[in-house]
């Protein structure tokens, strides 16, 4: 099969129209349909259902569009490796992890990284949506349990807890919970127990939910919460490292908090020479290093 008509296929595929196709590839419409007609006839199928709206890919092109994916993502993996060849870290590096820990801890932290490398360029995926590292859907990855794929490097980077936090105008409001049961005439702010999160943090919410909690919000992520909690909403259930970015927030039973939360980096195998993974590995090593001292810090201080 001829790459060129392959290639122009796939573009189709992912636009599903002949006209965006060719806005993308700087052709015309009409060549663009000539080599998807030649690709056709030369397969001896037919690969779109074509109607007004659009085409539709037919089941012989779901099985090409499959396979021209991930001829395109293996060629992206050489294409980065080629680069990362370079002396210079250059180049993009697509990021994933999840809302509440891209938002709250990595994003504030990325320009001590673009101090150092001004040229790199950091495409921040943040999703509950674990993305498969193998088939380059992302470079690398901050994962709140270990990753279960095969041929991936993973390094434990720390332990999170989920525990409960209030503004200060909320807890001079309302006064401070002596006791779990208080926790029933107050307003809790949590992630929806159905939505995806770690199960730690699920465990903690139906644990409080246990005690008749007569007003809630629920948000599907805990950026949310935050802003929740920080504007005196109530008394909303978070990860530890926001203490760090938001002193201010005040800790409401303390000896209450979820099972530890692993956090974890990982990346495949394939990528463990490339300068734009190591530099990255080693800015958030050390903005790990730099947080727990923070937190030995401010527990030192408390006693």
């Amino acid at each position: 099969m001829d790459w060129d008509k392959l290639r122009i296929f796939h573009a189709v595929a992912d636009a599903g129209s002949l006209t965006h196709a060719g806005d993308k590839l700087h052709l015309s419409q009409s060549a663009v349909s000539r080599q998807v007609r030649g690709l056709e006839e030369s397969l001896n199928t037919t690969l779109f259902h074509r109607h007004a709206r659009g085409l539709i890919l037919t089941e012989q092109g779901e099985l090409l569009f499959d396979a021209t994916s991930a001829m395109i993502k293996r060629l992206d993996a050489a294409e980065a490796r080629i680069k990362d060849s370079e002396e210079e870290v250059f180049g993009e590096l697509r990021v994933t992890t999840t809302t509440g820990f891209g938002s709250l801890w990595l994003a504030p932290r990325l320009p001590h990284l673009y101090e150092k490398y001004p040229d790199l360029k950091i495409d921040l995926m943040l999703e509950e949506k674990v993305l498969d590292l193998p088939m380059r859907e992302a470079d690398v990855a901050i994962r709140m349990k270990e990753p279960s794929q095969a041929d991936l490097i993973r390094k434990r980077l720390m332990t999170v807890h989920m525990q409960l936090y209030a503004s200060p105008e909320y807890v001079a409001k309302h006064g401070m919970p002596e006791s779990i049961e208080d926790i029933g005439n107050r307003r809790l702010i949590c992630q929806n127990p159905r939505s995806a999160q770690v199960g730690a943090g699920l465990m903690l919410i139906q644990h409080l939910l246990a005690y008749d909690v007569p007003s809630m919000l629920t948000v599907n992520n805990y950026f949310g919460v935050l802003q929740s909690v920080v504007h005196g909403l109530g008394i909303g259930v978070l990860p530890d490292y926001v203490t760090q970015d938001f002193p201010d927030l005040v800790r409401i039973l303390p000896d209450l908090r979820s099972n530890e939360v692993p956090v974890f980096l990982a990346y495949p195998e394939e990528l463990r020479q490339s300068k734009r993974i190591q530099v990255f590995r080693d800015f958030v090593q050390d903005e790990i290093i730099a947080y727990r001292k923070a937190q030995r810090e401010i527990s030192e201080n408390n006693e």
